[in-house]
């Protein structure tokens, strides 16, 4: 059984401000912007809304290890980049298909199926770097 979600303007808001950035916001970025449209809305409507999104498949979220989880309108396979200095998370442009060869190393000493994988790139982004340069 497949149930209808009811259209609302701050989802539709919120998934307009995701698919307008590439910075990987966190919820409390994403609730400070969508306030200056809708100064009543509550955090936690906020994230009952981004948690819906990422049920739908409309959003991704990043749980990155260091804090708030991010979220992502490109939801197409693709690998992300944490800075250990600033935390910010940047998408990387290596071809899906580049590192299928985990899967397969994977698959060689698991008797279940692997049907794909989360990698995460950590290290210093360009603007930590050319700081600490």
């Amino acid at each position: 059984m497949t149930t209808t979600t009811k259209y609302s303007r701050q989802r539709e808001s919120i998934k307009e401000f995701l698919s307008q950035t590439s910075e990987h916001p966190t919820a409390d970025t994403v609730y400070m912007h969508i306030r200056e449209k809708f100064p009543n809305i509550s955090l936690g409507t906020v994230y009952r809304n981004l948690n819906l999104l990422v049920e739908q498949g409309e959003v991704i979220k990043l749980s990155t290890g260091n804090g708030c989880d991010r979220f992502d309108y490109r939801t197409n396979p693709h690998y992300h980049f944490v800075c250990t200095e600033c935390s910010s998370v940047l998408d990387l442009d290596i071809a899906p298909d580049a590192l299928e060869h985990i899967n397969r190393i994977a698959q060689a000493g698991f008797d279940g199926e692997i049907e794909g994988h989360y990698t995460y790139f950590y290290g210093k982004c360009p603007n930590c770097k050319s700081k600490s340069n």
